[in-house]
């Protein structure tokens, strides 16, 4: 099973379960940098009607815009690259090196200029998907899915092959399309195995919270208790799932690539996607 043979390498490896963490941090820390000043640049209307009712209105203003596209790149890139940090880590794991928070970090800060290049292509396809699905109605959030589907399995071998062979970003997108056509079919479907995972160890955290929800009315202490130990346990397995995904996107590179992936059974990463039928 990916999940396991994936968490296999995590358990080697478990200083890279501090990168998901240090992500977060980095982009909240970001968000409160643009996010408040992008506030004060909000241009604030109020008009009065005919009946004495006051009506205010917040309109965004050129910095308020700029702000936010500033914002959404330098997100992009702090999460792509710890990403990038991940599968570093991977890598050097299945080539039977032991790596450590810096070598991952170090591998990461070699190919920066690379990411900053993929985080801009990155960022502005998912702004652009993003306008389609909310200002495109029902069609709209249709074909934006259907597209972003489609950029994230055409992508999905982009990041492993920019950190690992330090290729240019068009070489990356060219060949993460051909080799997921090549080793897993023309139209491909996701399994979502991790995916599944996650969800699956997210449930005893959401009851939980859901149940202290219920008691708070009750015992407010306990009902809090509960709430953070839910949202504790939630951002554990956020934390755990964003790790696992890193080595399993290095673990699909390697195989798509014919390079040894130990400790992975062939036959499951062959099924990683299926073929549509």
């Amino acid at each position: 099973m990916l999940t396991k043979a994936s968490w296999g390498v995590l358990r080697a490896d478990r200083e890279l379960l501090v990168l998901p963490i240090v992500s977060a941090i980095t982009s909240a820390v970001v968000a409160a940098t643009f996010l408040v000043p992008a506030w004060f640049t909000i241009d604030e209307t109020s008009t009065v009607d005919a009946f004495g009712n006051t009506t205010t209105q917040m309109n965004p203003t050129a910095l308020t815009y700029v702000l936010g596209a500033l914002f959404y790149f330098v997100s992009a890139f702090l999460v792509i690259f710890f990403n990038a940090a991940l599968v570093a880590g991977a890598n050097q794991r299945f080539d039977g090196e032991d790596p450590t928070l810096g070598s991952a970090l170090g591998a990461a800060a070699s190919r920066i200029g690379l990411i900053v290049q993929w985080s801009l292509v990155s960022a502005t396809v998912s702004m652009v998907i993003r306008q389609i699905q909310e200002r495109g109605g029902l069609l709209g959030r249709l074909v934006g899915g259907v597209i972003g589907f489609a950029w994230s399995v055409v992508t999905f071998l982009v990041l492993p092959m920019i950190v690992v062979e330090g290729v240019g970003v068009g070489e990356a997108l060219r060949r993460s399309k051909d080799a997921v056509r090549s080793t897993w079919g023309e139209n491909v479907i996701g399994q979502g195995g991790i995916g599944l995972v996650g969800v699956v160890a997210a449930i005893p955290a959401l009851l939980l919270g859901v149940s202290g929800a219920l008691l708070f009315q009750t015992s407010a202490v306990l009902g809090v208790a509960m709430i953070g130990v839910a949202v504790v346990g939630m951002l554990a397995v956020t934390i755990v799932m964003a790790a696992l995904s890193g080595v399993y996107q290095t673990a699909l590179y390697r195989y798509a690539v014919a390079l040894p992936v130990p400790s992975y059974d062939s036959a499951t990463l062959a099924a990683a996607f299926a073929p549509k039928r």
